[in-house]
């Protein structure tokens, strides 16, 4: 039976040797686009070796351990199911015919397998077969292994023309292997790119922190030692214009000392928010009910506001109770509607809601609030005034900065908002709202006493 295999004619009348020589040629085109192990490992099974009139077809790879071969692909009947292989057949190597192949690295073909010791039956018996280890530099990378019904089917011929397809199929294991370490590589260049971006990027966040922070505290301690200094003076010249007004009896000569103790109590008011600023002011905390507090106050501002800028209330009713001081709560919260009536220079809406929130390190690590973890009483300005630009946003906190006219704004409310929130252990943010407009939200934390006692 030698030669039963070339001996094979096709529909044309084509040699063997004719459609061998077709086939490793279309093999040798088509091998560069084929883009993965598992595309190439059946189209050598099914295009190449099938084409070449073997019966049937079995293409093991190696395990990178070079313990085992796993069959991947299959021609023939052993194929029953086109692309899929149920239950794959492992070979370990040294095991069986091709075991040997693997372990020993050389084609091997058998005449007769009923005399070959090695021979494992599979469910339909051969007599003859023809294995090859497919090799690249010093690694086993599969084995190509065909059986035939015949003794005496496989020849030099065909190991000449497998060997070929083996050559080709390991150089080609060995491309995808490379391209697929390339990539690797490529995609832990970007990633590394991206982790050292986003390290500069914070750590240039934390030095503008940092140099932030000590800016202010630079200068909350330089205000608040003005302030002091400059208070002692303000009360000198205030007791001085007392007197002078007791002391002058002309009506119009006392018109100026009134104007110089206005303008003495409006200095007065800045030191006290200078103070406030630096967190130096004296507080004297009591509980709050900031649910009430703010329906006070909004009715006050509502009195100073035109009838363009409307309040709108949207309180919890059940917030928690916080430890504040009163006083300076309510000229916060006075500051704060004040400062976002002027901002709706036409007229407009503010929406003014308190929610109570519990804020895990996750949370403010992803809010970038200055708190510590905990319970808080949030408490939201929403006006729908033109918004405040992303690279102003923090500007607003600094002692004298506005974006309203001179006549309209200025001085040191925001900044002395978020001092007195600071003092009490809470912050101030700033945000677009989800329409037209700027949120200020003010963080008061939750008495802890009487937290639980409400729960």
């Amino acid at each position: 039976m030698l030669g039963s295999i070339k001996s094979a004619l096709d529909s044309s009348g084509n040699s063997y040797e004719t459609i061998a020589l077709r086939t490793l040629n279309a093999f040798a085109v088509d091998v560069m686009n084929i883009p993965s192990q598992e595309d190439l490992f059946w189209y050598v099974a099914k295009n190449v070796v099938g084409r070449l009139k073997f019966i049937d077809c079995v293409i093991y790879k190696a395990n990178a351990e070079q313990t085992e071969l796993v069959q991947v692909a299959a021609m023939g009947e052993k194929n029953p199911f086109g692309r899929s292989i149920i239950n794959p057949l492992k070979i370990p190597f040294g095991q069986g015919i091709t075991g040997r192949v693997a372990q020993n690295r050389k084609a091997i073909i058998i005449d007769d397998l009923r005399q070959d010791k090695h021979y494992i039956a599979d469910t339909q018996e051969a007599r003859s077969e023809i294995c090859l280890p497919m090799v690249f530099g010093n690694r086993i990378v599969g084995v190509i292994d065909c059986e035939h019904p015949e003794p005496f089917a496989f020849g030099p011929t065909e190991l000449e023309i497998l060997t070929t397809v083996a050559a080709m199929t390991s150089a080609k294991l060995e491309l995808l292997a490379e391209a697929e370490r390339s990539n690797l590589r490529y995609r832990d260049l970007v990633q590394s790119h991206a982790d050292l971006t986003e390290e500069v990027n914070n750590r240039k966040s934390l030095q503008a922190q940092l140099y932030e922070a000590r800016e202010m505290e630079t200068i909350g301690r330089l205000a608040g030692n003005f302030a002091k200094n400059f208070d002692n003076l303000l009360t000198t010249i205030s007791n001085n214009l007392k007197l002078l007004e007791e002391a002058v009896e002309d009506e119009k000569a006392n018109s100026p000392l009134t104007s110089a103790q206005n303008a003495t109590a409006n200095a007065a008011k800045l030191v006290d928010d200078m103070l406030v600023f630096a967190q130096r002011s004296h507080l004297r905390p009591e509980m709050v009910d900031l649910d009430s507090l703010i329906g006070q106050v909004s009715q006050t501002a509502q009195l100073i506001f035109s009838e363009r800028t409307e309040i709108h209330l949207a309180l919890s009713q059940n917030s928690w109770p916080v430890k504040v001081d009163p006083s300076a709560t309510k000229s916060t919260l006075l500051n704060l509607m004040i400062n976002a009536h002027q901002a709706m220079e036409h007229g407009g809406k503010l929406r003014i809601s308190t929610e109570n929130i519990w804020f895990s390190v996750m949370d403010i690590n992803q809010l970038s609030l200055d708190l510590a973890p905990g319970n808080y009483v949030c408490v939201s300005f929403q006006d729908t005034g033109s918004g405040i630009p992303l690279n102003r946003r923090q500007k607003v906190f600094a002692p004298f900065y506005s974006t309203k006219s001179n006549s309209v704004g200025g001085g040191l409310g925001l900044s002395a908002a978020l001092g007195f929130m600071k003092q009490s252990g809470g912050t101030v943010s700033v945000g677009n709202s989800t329409g037209p407009g700027t949120t200020f939200k003010l963080y008061f934390p939750a008495s802890a006493a009487s937290l639980a006692a409400v729960i």
